[in-house]
């Protein structure tokens, strides 16, 4: 017996109009959550530093999450545990620029193994990454959000408990629409 295809679950990020820049709308089927996106909205020309989330439909690779914390639930996408010496390169002039890199590191990188939980569970979405342009923006993610729902650097974030409910349902067939 064949099995069934899997179906691709398709979010929807969208900034609430009328509202802050970052104020948006995590739309999934019919299940609505608030969400936080870049302070400087969403903009189709994304640059580096430029705090605007990319516009576009990006797919989830796969994820990280603090194996110390409170472990996230199954997912169909690749999770690994990550480690204090964990980030990301989002320097420019680096050969590893948006890529993941080890510390010590002798560019700029956003540190993956954070204090503020923001963390805890991150999503690597393929904006930027193949292929890759330097200075068009890096470590794009879907994340856990702040108290508050405050803004991002350009990352969509959604609330701990609204992300822990929604991992379950997301794999490497799930599209991510920023707008």
């Amino acid at each position: 017996m064949k099995a069934a295809p899997k179906t691709s679950l398709h979010l929807v990020a969208t900034r609430i109009p009328g509202r802050s820049p970052a104020v948006g709308r995590l739309q999934v089927g019919s299940l609505i959550l608030p969400c936080a996106i870049g302070s400087a909205g969403v903009r189709r020309d994304k640059r580096e530093g430029d705090h605007a989330s990319p516009a576009g439909s990006w797919r989830l690779l796969y994820g990280f999450f603090r194996a110390d914390r409170r472990a996230p639930r199954s997912s169909a996408l690749p999770m690994r545990a990550t480690r204090p010496g964990d980030g990301w390169c989002d320097d420019p002039a680096s050969a590893l620029y948006n890529r993941q890199v080890a510390a010590p590191f002798a560019r700029s990188f956003e540190t993956l193994w954070r204090d503020d939980r923001l963390y805890d569970i991150v999503i690597v979405l393929d904006y930027n990454i193949h292929p890759r342009r330097k200075s068009r923006g890096s470590a794009i993610f879907l994340h856990c959000a702040r108290d508050g729902l405050d803004p991002t650097e350009g990352c969509i974030a959604l609330r701990p408990r609204d992300f822990r409910r929604l991992l379950p349902r997301l794999s490497t067939q799930t599209i991510l629409t920023i707008r």
